[in-house]
């Protein structure tokens, strides 16, 4: 071997370990991939991290955000600061990638030197966090279905409906609690209830996750509309977009939501920031959840 070659072995291998060490972010990435949309696993991230600072172990944060792509934790316990970049990738209709990068404050030497050889507290630290989550992940994908129909449209409807604001994983517990007002109201009026409750989301912010959303019951477009502070009555029209069938709880039903945004983007199909919900089954009549069916559209947005 000449001179030359010896150079530039030792060149790239000095490029190499100061990337490793220096310039890498972080100390040791766990990859896995699951069966579901990548909005579905962020929110799951979001909870996980929440249920952790519940448990008061650690004190978890959100450090960044990036829609339902990329999310950036810190857990915290003392002085130790251990940070998580969370990198979700749809790869096809029913798979995304999730790779966590995992960077410990002030052991980051250490760590990379030892990850790639030894079983390290540090590694098995990660190894057994990441996998806690994992299992939880799969165990709420057997709570519900969802199924891609692809571009459709809506049914027109006459509605009584109530305005509201929630959070995304505040919307079906928003809905309950004022579910009495408007039903009430429909009772106290004589005005009958011809078909199943939609809901009509007019504003997805899905960067802060909060929604502005019409709560909607179907009646006779000759009702007698009485006046009401929070009752009012409109006709929802028919709209064109991508359609879901979603099977379960109608807590999660936002699990559709996300499998079209990623089906969207995979088509190369932009998307309004409004949803149009149907609920076909009455959770006050209990059953199995996994037949609870709900109809789901989301616009195609306006040339």
């Amino acid at each position: 071997m000449n001179a030359k070659i010896k150079w530039s072995i030792v060149i790239i291998l000095s490029a190499l370990l100061g990337w490793y060490f220096l310039i890498k972010q972080s100390d040791y990435i766990i990859s896995f991939k699951a069966k579901t949309a990548t909005g579905t696993i962020s929110q799951g991230v979001q909870e996980w991290a929440f249920n952790q600072n519940r448990v008061g172990k650690e004190t978890v944060a959100i450090l960044e955000k990036k829609e339902y792509e990329q999310l950036k934790l810190e857990f915290s316990k003392g002085d130790r600061k251990v940070e998580y970049n969370w990198e979700i990738n749809a790869i096809n209709d029913s798979t995304s990638e999730v790779s966590i990068g995992i960077k410990e404050l002030g052991h980051s030497f250490y760590n990379r030197l030892t990850a790639p050889f030894i079983e390290t507290p540090f590694k098995k630290e990660q190894i057994a966090r990441v996998t806690d989550f994992k299992n939880g992940l799969e165990q709420h994908l057997k709570a519900f279905k969802v199924k891609v129909e692809g571009e459709g449209s809506s049914k027109s409807d006459y509605v009584a409906y109530i305005k509201l604001t929630s959070i995304m994983s505040e919307k079906a517990q928003t809905m309950i609690s004022n579910d009495g007002y408007i039903t009430g109201y429909l009772q106290k009026n004589n005005i009958k209830i011809i078909g199943k409750p939609y809901v009509e989301v007019t504003n997805w912010n899905r960067d802060k996750e909060t929604l502005e959303f019409n709560y909607c019951f179907p009646v006779s477009k000759q009702a007698i509309q009485v006046p009401d502070a929070k009752v009012k009555f409109k006709a929802i029209p028919s709209i064109k977009g991508l359609k879901a069938t979603y099977y379960g709880n109608f807590r999660t039903s936002d699990r559709a939501w996300f499998a079209l945004i990623d089906y969207a983007k995979r088509n190369q199909i932009n998307l309004e920031n409004r949803v149009l919900e149907n609920f076909l089954a009455n959770p006050f009549n209990g059953g199995n959840e996994l037949e609870w069916e709900t109809k789901i559209i989301i616009p195609f947005a306006s040339k």
